[in-house]
């Protein structure tokens, strides 16, 4: 008997253990982890899956929705070359064409050659800026105690342009140092420095030299643009603080800079600027994939240390113009050999800052890359200055934030512009709170580089967005949208509509695609400093002990972006005798006719050509995306790269109390007079209506600056109190309506704070709407 009963206990204990070895395998760590692993691996098919679909996709449709004007326009082709045929005529059209053609060809190399030799002699003199205005040096970042390669330039107006240099606000524009020359946006006089001038506005510009200064570092020159900015307060200390307006990479270095001195800046634009550069959507934007195909950091790391510490800007332009093959190879040369008659001063104009390369330091090149193209380390508020030594909290930032971005900006598409809004904050209420005004504007179809030089941009868009600051700093903190439209005047001119509309963070996430598919970069993150640390410590030693000033110069010479020019300037003997022979050609010009059906064949021609590589360039973009998330979004990367993640857990409104600055404000809810009571009024309205008319808004901002008390008020004092009464009006909404009466303790204060300009247009307290319970309660008080 003992014995069956311990063959009946054994047989107990190894079922018991089998159950307890089940549990743990299903419901324990390892579950839950293989569980993860497996979500993980369904959401990287799902998003291969999707990503190709849609290229695929849109490949076909771009093919098919060209072929019907193709067979159109080859119809059409083959009519009039049948009609030539039966006239007779076909042999005088062809020789005329061919004239026509030759002509057209000698003056495009004629004309490539003086830009080749305008590139030489750009060279040669540094890559001095590319203005359309003239200027004078007012600082030279070489003069301050931290040194670096920036200067502050003032825009010199022209003759028939009146500055106000006493009153009106100073305009700050920083041009991007990201591969060319200061320029941009500045080159033409339909530019923003034109815009600002036409208003009144002192305009100054934060310009570069080509050379970076030794050692130089991004907190160098975020110090020496403080300091540019102190100056230019300096100048004018009776009007507004400055603008600051950051174009393309300037943008992000504009936050950095007001972030780190938040008491310097006024209104900050920022344009098209990749602040959350790792962002974009599946099946577009291949450009963020770029650094997790062909290494992280260290192949700018090996190419500055070819560069003798220097890296070469060339090399961004060069990727920049590769992300659309056919225009860098193809249609540019085409059009300007089908437009080269009539296009030379503008084409030499363009070309004069487009080949104008400038250089940064190693140091420079790798904060970037590690801080916003890889890391992303900006976008989520975790970036560093001089050595960790000095936080760049965008919270900081106490200035408003105008950002604008466009759908057809494949540089810096809307998700990379605005997505470190949600990532950084934790709800709208909290930018609000914190007594913050981001606005933001997205265009519908404007390429990157439109954004900056585009006439229609800068005077429809720019220019509100230039005559609309004074009253941005007057309204409520909040998110806001701008939305600009045009209206048709019955004498046939065209004005604008401006409204800001509120908004909310599912607005701005209503932009990206139900993938957020940022984590695969922290594992690129991770590998890519693996990738430089073992660089640095094999490799780089013996690179640099190779490398020396004459072969990092003629690495330098012979990089495609500047042979391919100076090799067809006129050091290339084989182009000397073309100025001749096109001044000549010009006498003689004898261009075909406008129905000449052999330019139709050209242009068919060129379509075809450009259509099989706009089709090789979606293949290879595809490509991208696949082998992207093929190598970096795979279970193992995402284990690998998890501790790079930032796992934001959104904020209530109830947690957001428990702020030391929130609870004073809360404090002071029954405290206060006529100043507090009317800014509260419009605090709550505006909460109300979800938004502003322009004109409502600029009679709120004269109000402010021109009426009394408000304008015996110091500009500081009055964003504290409009802080803590948006705060007020959020959190106790209820409360801050009953006791706007105590505000206004005298019967002719409140009859002002209802009858006045402050508030919207209205006769009498019948005619309050019903959501406008803060001008009953003050019409039951008076």
């Amino acid at each position: 008997m003992s014995d069956s009963f311990q063959r009946s206990n054994l047989a107990q204990s190894m079922k018991a253990q089998r159950a307890e070895l089940e549990h743990a395998l299903t419901h324990g760590p390892f579950r839950a982890h293989a569980d993860r692993m497996i979500e993980v691996g369904a959401r990287t098919i799902n998003v291969l899956q999707i990503g190709w679909t849609l290229r695929v996709k849109r490949s076909c449709e771009t093919v098919f929705m060209r072929l019907p004007e193709l067979l159109a326009s080859g119809k059409r082709l083959a009519n009039d070359l049948r009609n030539l045929r039966d006239d007779g005529q076909l042999g005088v059209s062809w020789r005329e064409y061919i004239r026509d053609a030759g002509e057209r060809a000698i003056l495009l190399i004629d004309l490539l050659r003086e830009s080749g030799d305008l590139f030489l002699e750009h060279e040669a003199a540094g890559c001095q800026p590319v203005l359309f205005y003239e200027y004078e040096k007012i600082m030279d970042g070489r003069d301050l105690p931290v040194k670096s390669n920036f200067v502050l330039l003032r825009i010199i107006p022209l003759q028939d342009v009146t500055i106000d240099y006493s009153r009106r606000r100073p305009f700050v524009i920083i041009p991007p140092r990201a591969g060319h020359a200061a320029g941009v946006g500045a080159h033409e006089h339909d530019s923003q420095l034109g815009v600002a001038l036409r208003e009144g506005h002192p305009v100054y510009l934060v310009s570069f030299r080509r050379e970076p200064e030794e050692d130089q570092q991004l907190s160098d020159v975020a110090y020496a643009e403080a300091a540019f900015v102190r100056e230019v307060i300096r100048r004018h200390p009776r009007a507004p603080l400055p603008a600051i307006i950051g174009n393309c990479q300037a943008g992000w270095a504009t936050l950095v800079l007001a972030a780190t001195n938040p008491d310097l800046t006024g209104p900050i634009v920022i344009n098209g600027s990749p602040v959350t550069a790792v962002s974009g959507n599946i099946g577009d934007n291949t450009f963020r994939y770029i650094a997790g195909i062909f290494g992280g950091v260290w192949i700018p790391m090996f190419l500055s240390d070819l560069g003798n510490g220097v890296f070469d800007g060339a090399n961004l332009i060069h990727n920049f113009e590769m992300l659309n093959p056919e225009r860098r190879l193809f249609l540019k040369y085409a059009e300007l050999f089908r437009d080269v008659d009539t296009v030379r001063e503008s084409f030499l104009a363009t070309e004069k800052w487009w080949s104008s390369f400038c250089l940064l330091h190693e140091n420079e090149i790798c904060w970037i890359l590690e801080n916003l193209f890889i890391g992303n380390r900006l976008g989520k508020n975790m970036a560093y200055l001089g050595s960790e030594r000095q936080h760049v909290d965008l919270k900081q930032i106490r200035a408003p934030i105008i950002v604008f971005a466009s759908h057809g900006d494949k540089v810096t598409p809307p998700q990379q512009a605005l997505n470190w809004i949600t990532d950084i904050y934790e709800n709208e209420e909290e930018i609000r709170l914190r007594g913050q005004h981001i606005i933001y504007m997205v265009h519908d179809d404007i390429g990157h580089l439109g954004i900056f030089v585009s006439s229609k941009v800068v005077n429809r868009e720019f220019r509100q967005v230039a005559t609309t600051l004074e009253a941005i700093e007057a309204l409520m903190p909040g998110l806001y949208e701008m939305c600009v439209k045009d209206v048709q005047e019955h004498d046939g001119r065209k004005s604008f509509s401006v409204e800001l509309v509120e908004r909310h963070f599912k607005d701005i996430r209503a932009l990206n695609d139900n993938y957020r598919d940022e984590f695969p970069f922290g594992a690129v993150d991770r590998a890519s400093e693996l990738q430089a640390q073992i660089y640095h410590t094999i490799a780089r030693p013996l690179v640099r002990a190779a490398v020396t000033t004459f072969t990092a110069e003629a690495s330098r010479s012979v990089h495609p972006e500047r042979l391919s020019r100076s090799l067809i300037s006129s050091r290339n003997l084989v182009l000397a005798g073309f100025k001749s022979i096109s001044e000549q050609v010009r006498q003689s010009r004898a261009k075909a006719r406008v129905d000449n059906p052999f330019l139709l064949a050209e242009a068919l021609y060129v379509q075809h050509i450009a259509q099989a590589m706009i089709f090789w360039r979606e293949l290879r973009d595809m490509m991208y995306e696949l082998m992207f998330h093929g190598m970096w979004n795979t279970p193992l990367q995402h284990y690998f790269g998890g501790r790079y993640e930032v796992h934001a857990r959104q904020k209530t409104l109830e947690e957001l109390r428990v702020r030391p600055d929130v609870q004073f404000a809360l404090k002071m809810i029954a405290t206060g007079g006529f100043i507090e009571a009317v800014i509260r009024m419009m605090a709550l309205l505006v909460s109300d209506r979800g938004g502003i008319r322009r004109d409502r808004l600029d009679r709120w901002s004269r109000v402010l600056t021109r009426d009394q008390p408000f304008r015996s008020v110091a500009s500081d004092r009055l964003t504290t109190i409009t802080r803590q009464q948006t705060i007020i009006a959020t959190l106790e909404r209820e409360q801050a309506i009953e006791t706007l009466p105590l505000l206004l303790d005298d019967a002719e204060e409140r009859r002002r704070a209802y009858f006045g300009r402050t508030l919207y247009t209205r006769s009498h307290c019948g005619n309050v709407a019903e959501h406008d319970r803060p001008l009953k309660a003050v019409c039951s008080g008076a």
